[in-house]
């Protein structure tokens, strides 16, 4: 069984511009993200799909593979169905997982549990929406990627997948004091 995890990282953030470049624990998101992929046992390759060069950039230095996104990946509209797709299409595999570095302090076995769950479900979608991993059957199975099925067979709930999903300056500093227990050096007045 052949397992590709996956890193999906844009540029551009709404909320909080150059989220996966910021460093947390020392190193940029994106890097303790392929960091974490490859603790994970069951991952045989690890891939960052990005339409950016800085992070394409930084997953290279970090040891990962880089998928250039095309542009009608790359815009915030676009679900993650067509993006986990694309990858599969350029690096075959029998199990997808996608590791969403939203999670900085998820634990590698919650990745292990989801490739072993899509092996034996054909899906699994850990609960915090930390790893979300299909087989490459389901995957190329989805009719609608906007309305995926809410009856998945392998929802887990696991709280080694963190405590916080990073969208926010605020959720990024809640989770350098959780995983470091200090404040990070040189933030501005009324952080």
């Amino acid at each position: 069984m052949y397992v590709v995890g996956s890193i999906i990282a844009r540029l551009g953030s709404k909320r909080l511009a150059y989220k996966n470049l910021l460093p947390f624990a020392g190193r940029p998101l994106v890097g303790l993200g392929v960091e974490i992929l490859r603790q994970a046992k069951r991952v045989d390759e690890i891939v960052v799909s990005t339409e950016s060069e800085l992070i394409a950039r930084v997953a290279l230095d970090f040891g990962a593979t880089v998928l250039r996104r095309p542009v009608e990946l790359a815009g915030d509209d676009v679900p993650s169905v067509p993006v986990f797709q694309h990858i599969v299409e350029n690096h075959p595999c029998d199990v997808h997982v996608n590791f969403n570095i939203n999670f900085p302090m998820c634990d590698p076995a919650v990745i292990d549990r989801a490739v072993e769950l899509a092996e034996r479900d054909g899906e699994a979608l850990s609960k915090p929406f930390a790893v979300w991993a299909q087989s490459v059957e389901r995957l190329a199975n989805y009719v609608d990627p906007r309305n995926i099925p809410s009856a998945m067979q392998s929802i887990f709930e696991d709280e080694r997948a963190g405590p916080l999903d990073v969208h926010t300056e605020q959720d990024l500093l809640d989770t350098y004091r959780a995983a470091q227990g200090a404040e990070p050096e040189g933030l501005p007045e009324g952080f």
